[in-house]
């Protein structure tokens, strides 16, 4: 996917972190009703239904994982969720657990089936899945083969004596996924959205974000030490000679890289990561390198022109490269080459991986067990072609339907948003609705299926098939340029539990294994669903009017199509919601480590999305009605239902380690602030009636509307 198409997700797992199968939702309670919300009128009776039984609960709601003692006013995370959070645990290969992570792990099993019964169907391409997943199975031959199958590298790596042939390594080891100081990708030209676009991009650090490098940051120390510790312990399964000198030789190597890079929320800024230039122009802005023989290696000799995302850093690591000894970087290179390789070599090389990946960085004690690894694998490369197989089996006629109509209602919503919307003046009003009306919702699955048949898999060859597969996905994109764009390609695969907006494919995104309980249930109420899916659904439209996807206009070009007044308008709003989300800090101040809190700025657009998207979302529900008043069910109006289903949602809980670690990297805010999002919403206060002494409270004048 595109770095674009990334910040636009709704969700995102961090640091390879997988999820395990919880208990069945259990029934509601027999009580009539929460005893903390507030009291109702009965209203009229539920009309008949027609629908069966929802999978969760009576109505699509878990309403014995709520807490009634905590009051909707004082953390409608808790009061929603606070019994489902008590009484589960996070099981021990996990770093984090929640609804997302139900919905992944019946995906892997579902995907687990299509891989095995692949192994018994006809046809070269079934054949291929269930030979990348037997290689990767088999780990008998795994521990007999040792490191042979990656010594040419190593030998390689070794027999690097110049700058040529330090460029020619860091190309090839770019083109196949094995982590370089020059990232290169080919995407869609922000600017001219019909054309394709080859990029240069910071890259090449083995901690998750350039802060952690930084010692002025007490609260990384531990994740440094375990860090500099696992560069040691890779070395020394290979029998490498100082392996503690050479691992801090890489370490400081990387700690330069780090110093250069732009910051997470730098690269959130789509004119400031443009910047078109030719390769002569890209020599003059980073000369150190031999940029020629890069372009060379790496397939874009013949590109006309280059997007370089962060001009300062490349010109940072172009010195580094120049200054740094050639042996330090054979060093890093033999790095990177064994963290890309430890899933497909000896259980050592796996388990020292897991110690620092999975334990130092996310607190997870345990790592996942190796089908499911194996079924990450075949979906990372092969994601299509088990897709076919899902959607065929899993994905109905009717799923879809609903789905349709619910995205319609959503975008009949968010016109009406538009349309009342007073801060805004008609001429940029005028633009934005142009924009809603060239919006491309894609539900379930691709309308062509990719095409695997020149990619070589091999059952005995687990390494290979990696190298092959990741070498097959970048020339795949390499092809891509003088061709025009596709507008049916999608960047998921229907059995990923995720949803994403594209802004310059002007696109929202859904894949079928989202639209499941508990985001989607034909059964449910449509109150549950509409703040479920619905609430998804507005999140995805409403990214193409974040921070960032309100810079790409109707055609999806990166174009200015605000006056500035309108524009000021916009920033006042945000900063208010920068500033809100500022506060919330999951670890104070400890001694000389600093608090821990959700990073405003990086999160904003995911912010925004939220709280549109279930803006949107409640006036999509509400046209849903006709103009009929929602029947009461135990107790519950339908506004409360709708706000339950948004919280329902959000139910996760983290590992310490692994909540530290996405505050820093996750552009996404932890779940229980997605969840509190409902405090700017009128329409919350009305259906709970919070006081105004509760900690969610907030008045009039402070509560954030945007869209």
């Amino acid at each position: 996917m595109t770095k674009k198409l990334i910040a636009a997700t709704l969700f995102l797992a961090a640091c390879g972190s997988k999820s395990a199968p919880t208990s069945t939702m259990s029934a509601p309670p027999a009580d009539p009703g929460p005893t903390a919300s507030a009291p109702v009128d009965p209203g009229p009776a539920p009309a008949p239904s027609t629908k069966g039984k929802p999978e969760i609960g009576a109505w699509g709601f878990d309403s014995k994982g709520m807490n009634t003692k905590a009051t909707p006013g004082a953390s409608f995370y808790q009061y929603a969720n606070g019994g489902w959070l008590a009484s589960t645990p996070i099981p021990a290969d996990k770093s984090n657990y929640g609804m997302f992570s139900v919905l992944s792990d019946k995906s892997d099993e579902r995907t687990k089936e299509i891989i095995m019964n692949a192994a018994k169907a006809d046809g070269p391409e079934a054949k291929k899945v269930a030979d990348y997943f037997a290689s990767f199975m088999d780990e008998a031959a795994i521990e007999a083969a040792g490191i042979k199958p990656i010594k040419a590298d190593l030998d390689a790596i070794a027999k690097i004596k110049d700058a040529k042939g330090l460029i020619a390594a860091f190309a090839r080891s770019s083109r196949i996924g094995r982590g370089s100081p020059i990232a290169t990708y080919v995407g869609q030209d922000d600017k001219d959205p019909e054309s394709h676009l080859a990029s240069v991009s910071q890259g090449g650090l083995g901690l998750p974000d350039r802060d952690m490098y930084d010692a002025k940051n007490k609260q990384f120390e531990a994740k440094r030490v375990g860090y500099k510790q696992y560069l040691e312990t890779m070395f020394g399964l290979i029998g490498t000679k100082d392996a503690a000198k050479r691992a801090a030789g890489v370490y400081a190597l990387e700690e330069k890289l780090a110093a250069v890079h732009w910051t997470r929320v730098e690269n959130r800024d789509p004119q400031k990561t443009y910047n078109k230039m030719t390769l002569a122009e890209l020599e003059k802005l980073a000369p150190g390198m031999d940029w020629k023989a890069w372009a060379d290696g790496v397939g874009l000799a013949k590109a006309p022109a280059f997007n370089v995302n962060q001009p300062s850093a490349i010109t940072g690591t172009a010195k580094i490269i120049k200054s740094e000894p050639i042996s330090v970087w054979r060093d890093y290179l033999t790095i990177r080459l064994l963290s890309a390789t430890a899933p497909y070599l000896p259980k050592k090389f796996v388990d020292a991986r897991f110690a620092f990946y999975g334990t130092t960085l996310t607190g997870t004690p345990q790592n996942t067990e190796r089908w499911k690894r194996g079924v990450d694998e075949v979906t990372g490369a092969m994601g299509e072609a088990v897709g076919k197989l899902y959607v065929d089996k899993y994905f109905t006629g009717q799923t879809k339907a609903q789905a349709d109509e619910l995205v319609k209602n959503l975008l009949v919503a968010m016109g009406q948003r538009l349309d009342g919307l007073a801060w805004m003046s008609p001429e940029t009003k005028a633009k934005a609705k142009q924009k809603l009306a060239t919006y491309n919702p894609k539900i379930g699955y691709p309308k062509k299926w990719r095409d695997y048949s020149t990619l070589v898999v091999a059952a005995n060859d687990p390494v290979g098939n990696d190298v092959r597969a990741s070498a097959f996905e970048y020339d795949r994109h390499l092809a891509k340029l003088g061709q025009p764009v596709d507008r049916d390609e999608w960047g998921m695969t229907p059995m990923t539990v995720n949803a994403y907006y594209n802004p310059g494919l002007n696109e929202i995104v859904f894949p079928a294994a989202i639209l499941q309980p508990p985001f989607f249930d034909p059964n449910a109420d449509d109150a549950v669903n509409y703040g479920g899916i619905g609430a998804v659904i507005g999140h995805e439209i409403s990214h193409g009017f974040d921070d960032q996807g309100s810079q790409y206009d109707a055609t999806g070009k990166l174009s200015n199509w605000w006056t500035k007044d309108d524009s000021d308008k916009f920033k006042t709003a945000t900063a208010m919601l920068v500033a809100q989300y500022n506060t919330y800090c999951p670890f104070p101040a400890a001694g000389d480590k600093p608090a821990q809190c959700v990073k405003g700025e990086l999160t904003l657009g995911e912010n925004i999305a939220d709280l549109a998207g279930l803006t949107v979302a409640y006036q999509a529900y509400k046209i849903s009605l006709k103009g009929k008043p929602a029947p009461v069910i135990d107790g519950m109006t339908g506004d409360q239902r709708f706000f339950l289903g948004w919280a329902q949602i959000w139910r996760r809980l983290y590992r310490d380690a692994e909540l530290a670690n996405r505050l820093v990297t996750d552009p996404h805010s932890p779940s229980e602030f997605r969840s509190s999002v409902v405090r700017n919403l009128d329409t919350w206060y009305e259906a709970f009636k919070p006081a105004p002494t509760d900690k969610l409270f907030l008045a009039p004048d402070k509560r954030v509307k945007i869209w």
